[in-house]
């Protein structure tokens, strides 16, 4: 539980007006004082999470939301910084009072509805007002779900009686892709294969370690019952010469894909992590379709380059330096830039004609899929990392022919339907 990257987990927003009780009910869940309650409105202040493990559902994220009503000097912010959590959001937990359901509400339901989320109703305090069978009737129409009835100020005999419920109602709304994801690799190779990583030394990874995606790649092979070999780039072609099979896949860093292509032999399959991270995370064939697009760009045209993580970009930074530098290339000039790091992406892309994202590590799922809605909405093609390196460098097919609908996306591809 301690261990699990945030953006495996699932992330359960809780949200509500301000002094619904969302702090006391996550204390109440979590069976600590992870939040501040007070009776004082805009008592949170910025969104606080908590991670836990909830079985069978495994390691979860809660995030706990500024009141979607918030009327305080600072609550617009508060309430932008409550909307950026609800892009995350796999689940949204609405914690009301009996007979309380107006405008706020309406709007968190819309936001729901809009991110395709499932909002689950939490009607809170009923030690001090029981619902009525009216009042619960609305909610169960308006939301599909039964409301969860509970008294956050319950303590330890209320948490045993309401995990259970919770349980059960997150169970029925999270999303399918998290309990049964798609796959990384597992599907492209068969027992006993030979899959090969080519590993580049990241400098920005901390020493001593490799970066999230070749992690969860040797993961996933061994998983696969694989045999997994992990090789830097300079003993690829020793790799190769080692083994008395040949392999079933080979996977790079985009980084180095070029010499990949020009090692591997065209009857073994090859990709990327970046694109296969495309396919766990992302919509694969969207992403190849936005790659097309790059052949389109010309020199001056806007394009926005997100990074999910924030970190010390060093001085041929993939995202901020390498990336501009070949898109300009291709582009037969300078292009108007703009890279947002971390929770920084716009919500309105419609300036823009190509979107690059990272590989998305460090989100889950359904941030990703929102990002890449929100492009699609704009009608902007959005591409990532590893798939704008790789048309970059004339090896896209290449890289792309396990996935036959990716490959005929970015054939096809040129702007975001």
């Amino acid at each position: 539980m301690e261990t699990a990257p945030r953006s495996l987990r699932l992330q359960i927003v809780v949200a509500g007006r301000t002094n619904s009780g969302k702090s006391s009910f996550l204390n109440l869940i979590s069976g600590q004082d992870v939040a501040i309650t007070s009776p004082v409105p805009g008592t949170t202040t910025d969104v606080v999470e908590k991670a836990m493990e909830l079985r069978p559902l495994g390691p979860v994220l809660f995030l706990d939301t500024a009141g979607i009503d918030d009327r305080t000097v600072l609550g617009d912010r508060r309430v932008e910084r409550s909307g950026r959590a609800f892009d995350r959001a796999d689940v949204i937990l609405l914690v009301t009072e009996a007979g309380v359901w107006g405008e706020p509400e309406e709007r968190l339901l819309e936001a729901a509805r809009d991110r395709k989320v499932s909002l689950i109703p939490v009607i809170n305090k009923t030690d001090l007002a029981e619902p009525s069978p009216e009042f619960i009737a609305k909610l169960r129409e308006a939301t599909g779900f039964e409301p969860l009835r509970v008294s956050a100020a319950g303590g330890d005999a209320e948490r045993e009686r309401i995990l259970p419920q919770l349980k059960d109602a997150l169970l029925a709304g999270c999303p399918d892709d998290f309990l049964e994801p798609p796959p990384l690799l597992g599907d492209l190779v068969k027992p006993g294969n030979t899959v090969i990583l080519i590993v580049p030394v990241d400098i920005q990874a901390p020493k001593g370690r490799l970066i999230l995606p070749q992690v969860q790649a040797v993961r996933d092979a061994l998983d696969s019952d694989a045999l997994c070999y992990v090789v830097k780039e300079s003993d690829y072609r020793r790799a190769l010469g080692n083994l008395r099979e040949k392999p079933a896949l080979v996977v790079c860093d985009s980084q180095v894909v070029d010499l990949m292509v020009r090692e591997t032999p065209p009857d073994i399959a090859c990709t990327t992590f970046s694109i296969l991270f495309a396919r766990l995370k992302g919509d694969m064939p969207l992403l190849a379709g936005g790659a097309g697009a790059i052949r389109f760009l010309k020199p001056g045209d806007r394009v926005f380059i997100a990074e999910a993580c924030t970190h010390h970009s060093s001085e041929d930074d993939i995202g901020r330096v390498k990336i501009p530098r070949w898109l300009a290339n291709t582009a037969g000039g300078a292009l108007d830039v703009t890279v947002g790091a971390g929770r920084d992406y716009p919500q309105d892309l419609s300036s823009y004609k190509l979107v690059v994202h990272c590989g998305s590590c460090m989100l889950n799922r359904r941030e990703t899929l929102r990002r890449i809605e929100l492009a699609r909405r704009a009608g902007v093609p959005i591409t990532n990392y590893g798939m704008a390196i790789s048309a970059c460098h004339g090896v896209l097919e290449r890289v792309l022919s396990p996935f036959p609908e990716a490959l005929a996306a970015f054939r096809d591809g040129g702007v975001a339907e």
